[in-house]
């Protein structure tokens, strides 16, 4: 009952620290503004709305006859579309320069910082002020113009709300500032009382801890597996919700999946971790395999050095290879190496436990011996598992080893006499 209930309550804290971290975190919130520029259809939409920006509230047909001569006057109109045309795709060739995709990750860093500033006041000032926080691309709409041709003084002269896309009204304040405050209690206190739960069921399932651990793996692996699924199922609804027309989808559905691409990492880390766990509760279980796996391994796992250098190997190409969230902050990552040294050394524990008569091994010499003998012992089984030897040449054997045992003195004549007898009476059963 705590594994089911720590895995309910860790998809809840799995959605919870995710949208604290994306909404919340100026510096993950940017950086997912850059990827959002970097991708091409966010690009052409953004792109489209800086060009309408322009085109709506600027007369650049007027602008255009004023500067051709009066017999060209009519030519103003297919001037000013073609211009528009072709400002629609130096804009998009604009946002590919790293100057101009600088403004829109400052732009952001500014809106967000202006957002947390507005969120985190809960003074008379923040309530009654009026406060909106908008996204300004003003910036990057002058930047445009100027590359297209236009004025810099045509740009000027945009009201500001032509420019600016809004984030956050007064009047949405109040339930915004309550939401952060849950947020961000509901992400650390559901992620510590998950892995609270899942401790607790370890610990008191005495005289089955094995399984109560493989259970906790596959807790997590659900609780992966159905991050995913709300994932997409909730770009589904977002795309549904927020577009009219098919052209209009392609760009919201890649702002969905660059912006709860976390989310997907999160999700597939609790699939691995999940993996890891399962396997570490069979690497502990009664199976041939994996009693053989545990006395292949007993000779290192004696030497700490040997156990606790191989793990630091590990870990350090875990971190290297970087594969889950957890690697990429301080806390989780320390929670991931005290987590991995319990396990080795439990490990060690158990197989000093299991096996007191496999000695340690010291030197490389003695290791590749070691193999060497276990690879022998592997093929001698094996040949005497397919040949059986003649009945009487076993009985032969048999009395062979008795005298060597009466010739040790580790059989008394009396002994030797009945297990003689037992060996010869087989001979003449049916």
């Amino acid at each position: 009952m705590l594994v089911v209930l720590a895995t309910v309550i860790g998809l809840v804290s799995v959605l919870a620290l995710w949208a604290k971290r994306q909404a919340l975190e100026t510096e993950t919130w940017t950086n997912t503004s850059s990827e959002l520029l970097e991708n091409e259809t966010i690009r052409n939409a953004v792109a489209d709305f800086a060009v309408s920006a322009l085109y709506d509230n600027v007369d650049v047909q007027g602008r255009i006859a004023q500067t051709l001569p009066p017999r060209l006057a009519p030519l103003a109109g297919p001037a000013a579309g073609g211009l528009r045309q072709l400002s629609t795709q130096v804009a998009q060739r604009a946002l590919e320069q790293p100057k101009i995709q600088a403004l829109w990750e400052d732009a952001n860093r500014v809106a967000h910082e202006k957002l947390l500033d507005l969120l985190d006041d809960e003074g008379e000032f923040a309530s009654t002020s009026g406060g909106v926080v908008t996204l300004d691309l003003s910036g990057i709409i002058g930047q445009i113009a100027a590359q297209v041709g236009l004025p810099g003084s045509l740009v000027d002269k945009l009201p500001p709300e032509a420019s600016q896309i809004e984030v956050l009204r007064s009047e949405q304040l109040s339930a915004a500032q309550t939401g952060v405050k849950l947020l961000r209690t509901a992400a650390y206190v559901l992620s510590f009382l998950t892995l609270g739960l899942y401790a607790l069921a370890i610990y008191l399932a005495r005289g089955r801890r094995r399984e109560t651990l493989r259970a906790v793996g596959f807790g997590f692996l659900i609780i992966g597996v159905l991050v995913l699924i709300v994932r997409n199922a909730g770009g589904n609804a977002l795309t549904d919700s927020l577009t009219g027309t098919a052209a209009a989808e392609p760009p919201v559905r890649a702002t969905w999946e660059i912006g709860t691409s976390l989310l997907e990492d999160t999700g597939q880390s609790l699939i691995g971790y999940g993996i890891l766990i399962v396997l570490a509760a069979w690497l502990a279980g009664p199976t041939a395999a994996a009693t053989g796996v545990r006395r292949g391994l007993t000779p290192y796992l004696r030497q700490p050095r040997i156990a606790y250098g191989a793990l630091a190997v590990l870990l350090i190409l875990l971190f290297w290879w970087d594969p889950f969230v957890a690697t990429h902050r301080i806390v989780p990552s320390i929670v991931l190496i005290v987590v991995a040294a319990v396990g080795v050394e439990a490990l060690r524990r158990q197989v000093i436990r299991e096996f007191p008569d496999r000695v340690t091994t010291h030197s490389a010499t003695g290791m590749a011996q070691g193999m060497r003998d276990r690879m022998q012992e592997a093929r001698e089984r094996r040949v005497s598992r397919t040949t059986e030897p003649p009945a009487a040449d076993a009985k032969v054997e048999a009395l062979e080893r008795l005298a060597k045992l009466r010739e040790a003195g580790v059989l008394s004549d009396e002994e030797l006499a009945a297990e003689k007898s037992r060996i010869l009476s087989a001979e003449s059963g049916p």
